[in-house]
């Protein structure tokens, strides 16, 4: 009991900060919650419904005559905790709405309501408090005869032409089953969809909200009565449903930026041929979700899921279920397992050879572009050896005397640092640098809607080189979305990912000894896509974690000897089909 009380003192002091919505929640049953009212209000509920017999002059909530309690009164558990509400200021912010649903005879309960409501003044004259009467109701033609904070709900859809009469009509309620036997999984029938909506047009066209009780009770459900735009959203789990609907803004997202998909010739595709160029696409938190997404809401296909050779690629780290950038970059670097947060080293610290690093013994050049800093994780992994990933003087010290012949990104280390990079020699514009004769060169992106434009300069540059190439292109802020649940920004930074990815693949049919993989560190967010419409480019988001997952992610291939990376394998073994392709020993 005690626990029970402070719970109840903490929510009475709850700050209610839930702005006025147009959808609004109702608290259906509301007094069969472990904690009535409180925990509604809490929840951020705008609308509380509570069942009445009025029994031995006491009005007393329940929902059937079994279960009346002497010590449920309304007053008890309604009006007296919305008089404290009106002390805690939570009424001054936020209209409110007590659906008082009749179970007894309908005047004489009405009458003891309002009797009993006359004894709280500062209730019946709070403009933010609507006191609604539903069940059991007088006739429509008696609704004139009640006081004036007392309004009813009307079950009907039939006109209404007295004015006075429709003023004394707080909403229109029907039952939803009705009209429909749907059970809030899937989709509601074309014929139900008709007949919902059609309920709905017509109680609005009376000019009043409306709610359907006895509806299913899921995300599904819920989102779906949004969309039709019932005015309240009827629930028996008030904190689930208010959560849901107030993140709906944001996890619904409809696409407005294209990725234009480039169609692959496939001529040299899973050939036999020789591999001279390798170009490496990592997207951050790219995982199988964040591709179907952007997929669904791009026309339904990117350039990326053109490709045929495909597998998945298990991403733990050394000592962690769930991997770091740093741990799972270094495994496609190196071809070792190591811990999180580890750049190019292993568990003691000792420097493992890397990609670039081999492949400059092998007389390549290599580069790379990322839309993270060049210290990021995934980046830093290609050139650097440090026990830690936030090193970064270190990292950027270990750039500086790298293999690596050009990078672009989107900053250097931190906000302090110039714009010089020793031995790097820094352009100012894209166009320059692909034109550059220099030996190592450098650009900073102004924004991630360059990667395309960079991976093509990149590309050019290294090829006027004229010796064989290893690139790797990073869309790092896939991850960072993750990380901040923001499918929006998920969606934007891989179409600009996908634009990549074109520039690569026709990179590689112009030059088809090229080969290109694709692929992520590790998924970020736990995203599920459980709701959209192709038509309008929409996908909702809804996602399990700000972290990292476990969860295996998709590696594609285009070019020659792309079939050698088909297949289910530990993401450490990139390392060795690159050399294998390439036809070269470590």
């Amino acid at each position: 009991m005690k626990k029970l009380v402070i719970l109840v003192l903490f929510l009475s002091n709850f700050s209610y900060g839930q702005q006025e919505n147009s959808i609004r929640i109702h608290s259906h049953n509301d007094y069969l919650q472990n904690v009535p009212f409180w925990k509604a209000v809490a929840a951020g509920a705008t609308s509380i419904e509570a069942d009445v017999f009025f029994v031995d002059d006491k009005l007393l909530v329940a929902h059937d005559k079994s279960e009346i309690n002497a010590s449920r009164s309304l007053e008890e558990m309604y009006l007296n905790p919305l008089v404290k509400s009106l002390n805690e200021t939570i009424l001054e912010k936020q209209s409110f709405q007590l659906l008082v649903d009749i179970k007894s005879e309908a005047y004489l309960t009405l009458d003891a309501i309002v009797a009993t409501l006359r004894k709280y003044p500062d209730l019946i004259s709070n403009q933010n408090l609507s006191i609604v009467i539903s069940g059991n109701r007088p006739k429509v033609e008696d609704y004139v005869n009640y006081p004036e904070f007392i309004h009813f709900d009307y079950q009907s859809l039939d006109a209404i032409s007295d004015t006075s009469i429709l003023n004394k009509i707080a909403l229109v309620s029907l039952s939803f089953k009705k009209f429909s036997f749907w059970n809030g999984k899937g989709r509601l029938t074309a014929e139900d969809l008709i007949k919902v909506s059609t309920a709905i047009d017509k109680a609005h066209a009376l000019g009043k909200p409306f709610r359907f009780w006895a509806t299913p009770d899921s995300k599904t459900a819920w989102k779906t009565m949004e969309n039709l735009g019932v005015d309240f959203i009827n629930t028996d789990m008030p904190f689930n449903c208010v959560t849901y609907v107030q993140k709906l803004d944001k996890s619904v997202v409809q696409n407005s930026q294209f990725s234009e998909v480039y169609k692959p010739n496939f001529a040299s595709d899973q050939k036999d041929n020789k591999v001279e160029n390798v170009i490496l696409l990592i997207g951050d938190g790219n995982g199988i979700t964040q591709i179907s997404a952007t997929t669904l809401v791009n026309n339904g296909e990117l350039s990326l899921t053109q490709l045929k050779s495909i597998g998945f690629i298990k991403t733990q780290s050394s000592d962690d279920f769930t991997t770091d950038s740093a741990a799972a970059g270094t495994a496609l670097a190196t071809g070792e397992k190591v811990p999180n947060r580890a750049i190019g080293v292993d568990a003691s610290g000792t420097p493992i050879e890397n990609l670039t690093e081999l492949l400059s013994r092998k007389k390549f050049v290599s580069g790379i572009v990322t839309t993270d800093n060049i210290v990021g994780a995934t980046p830093s992994s290609f050139y650097a050896h440090q026990k830690d990933r936030d090193m970064s003087e270190e990292i950027i010290e270990d750039l500086v005397n790298s293999n690596i012949s050009i990078f672009i990104s989107n900053g250097l280390w931190n906000s302090n640092s110039s714009n010089n990079v020793p031995n790097f020699t820094m352009h100012t514009s894209l166009e320059n640098l692909e034109k550059s004769k220099n030996e190592k060169v450098s650009y900073l992106m102004k924004d991630n809607s360059e990667v395309a434009s960079a991976t093509n300069s990149a590309l050019q540059y290294l090829k006027s080189r004229k010796k064989q190439f290893f690139l790797m292109i990073e869309g790092a802020k896939i991850d960072s979305y993750g990380h901040e649940n923001d499918i929006s920004g998920i969606i934007r930074e891989s179409i600009q990912f996908d634009k990549a990815i074109a520039e690569a693949l026709k990179f590689a049919d112009q030059n088809p000894k090229t080969l290109v993989i694709i692929t992520a560190d590790h998924e970020t967010g736990g995203l599920t896509i459980p709701q959209g419409n192709i038509k309008n480019h929409e996908v909702e988001g809804e996602f399990s974690t700000h972290d990292h997952t476990g969860v295996m992610v998709p590696i594609f291939a285009y070019g020659p000897r792309s079939n050698e990376f088909q297949g289910v394998y530990e993401n450490n073994e990139v390392f060795a089909k690159i050399l294998k392709v390439l036809e070269l020993k470590n």
